[in-house]
């Protein structure tokens, strides 16, 4: 049986190359499909866990990933020669960026190196990291033809980018439309066949560069509305205007305007990295992607600027941000999730710290934070506070209770939206 009646008849054995939060929820949804899935990871904790049906990814439940186990549907394995076994195999290992915001590759590189090594005929390989355009055919396919076998022939190569919105109730990997582009057509053809059996949409595209591209617009089409929106609030500072009642207003408008809202700056795994991608490829083609470098500019001036207010709010209860007790409210990156990759309220903490406040930080999600021993963590609103600084809005803290605690507070979410006081001192 050829690898394509395997994929449409639901009998493949799948492996998966990553167990974070884009690997583990395709993992299941593999599962779920029919398919038996080998997932390989190196940290050795998380595959214990695993093992032990013991999910770390929020929206996988670990009732699930225990039936999968206990039932042999799920391998976690640390050894990658493991993947000999799989007739399929997703990379979604990270991407991010150097300390000279360059792409690393270096998860890819070790991904693809160990593929090299149980790469057979009749196996699909997807990548599914966010990368330039070209990584898939410059990168990954001349490494795979060193094997001696033939892409579109003997094995078969795509990409199909992560469209994971960690924590959204209504929008996961099952049900988010997943874009395909593969080397060849055989290769589109045979992950349409895999993503068909266990994603809903399934949208095919003429090659991998098109949709390594496809992604990097969608996160860059975020990170240019959100920059554009972080300078019109800048503005409006100085021109005394609420930018708040300036968006909904204009969100009235039934056609040509899209509502996007400022913030403390950019956090997560994609929209303050992916964009970097795209201008360094383009860069190195020798075109300038102004827009996406001018948007990042402005994005990461937002923790300085939350921080400038936090000084004028201290500074109108006649305090200094020097040895003022500061509170930061919400460190993760977005509302509801414990991630706290690229958060700016990590920045705001630590612009906070170098002016010499007394930081204190409550999250309810968030249990710890590493590198940040100098600010203390409050597990309950029961302490006084000369300012608080809204970073991150979770929906199980009550925000109006700041106002009985704090002298300040600094609102860089519009969490306390229609709340009246003269202690807020809103972005």
């Amino acid at each position: 049986m050829g690898l394509l009646e395997k994929l449409q008849g639901g009998d493949a054995t799948c492996g998966v190359i990553g167990l974070g939060y884009v690997g583990l929820p395709l993992v299941m949804e593999l599962v779920d499909a029919g398919f038996r899935v080998i997932g390989y990871d190196v940290d050795e904790g998380k595959v214990e866990r695993l093992r032990g049906g013991d999910s770390y990814v929020g929206d996988v439940a670990s009732s699930a990933v225990k039936t999968a186990v206990d039932e042999g549907r799920f391998e976690p394995t640390t050894d990658p020669a493991r993947l000999a076994g799989a007739d399929t195999i997703d990379i979604c290992v990270p991407t991010p960026l150097s300390k000279t915001r360059d792409p690393d590759m270096s998860f890819i590189d070790s991904a693809v190196m160990e593929i090299a090594k149980v790469l057979r005929p009749q196996q699909l390989v997807v990548l599914e990291s966010t990368t330039y355009p070209g990584t898939t055919e410059e990168v990954i396919l001349p490494r795979l033809r060193e094997t001696g076998l033939e892409v579109g022939e003997d094995f078969f190569l795509a990409f199909s980018p992560e469209r994971v919105d960690p924590g959204n109730p209504t929008y996961q990997t099952g049900n988010i439309p997943k874009v395909v582009g593969g080397i060849t057509p055989a290769c589109t053809e045979h992950a349409v066949a895999l993503f068909s059996k266990c994603i809903d949409t399934v949208v095919p595209v003429s090659s991998a560069r098109v949709a390594e591209t496809v992604k990097l617009l969608e996160n860059t089409f975020r990170s240019v509305n959100i920059g554009l929106v972080n300078e019109i609030a800048q503005m409006c500072h100085k021109l005394d205007i609420d930018v708040w009642e300036v968006i909904d207003a204009a969100a009235t408008k039934p056609f040509g305007f899209m509502p996007f809202y400022p913030g403390p700056g950019l956090g997560g795994h994609c929209i303050p990295v992916d964009p970097f991608y795209l201008s360094w490829k383009a860069r190195a083609s020798g075109f300038e992607a102004r827009f996406i470098e001018l948007a990042g500019f402005i994005n990461r001036s937002m923790p300085e600027f939350v921080v400038d207010l936090t000084a004028r709010a201290l500074n109108d209860v006649g305090r200094a941000v020097r040895a003022s007790r500061t509170l930061v409210v919400g460190v993760a990156y977005k509302r509801d999730i414990d991630d706290v990759r690229e958060s700016p309220a990590l920045d705001v903490i630590q612009l906070l710290h170098d002016r010499g406040a007394d930081v204190h930080w409550i999250d309810s999600n968030v249990p710890s934070l590493r590198d940040f021993d100098f600010a203390t963590k409050v597990d309950a609103l029961d302490e006084d506070f000369d300012v608080a600084v809204i970073t991150t809005v979770h929906s199980d803290f009550d925000h109006t209770k700041l106002l009985e605690r704090c002298s300040r507070v600094v609102d860089a979410r519009n969490a306390l939206r229609g709340v009246d006081s003269e202690k807020i001192l809103r972005l």
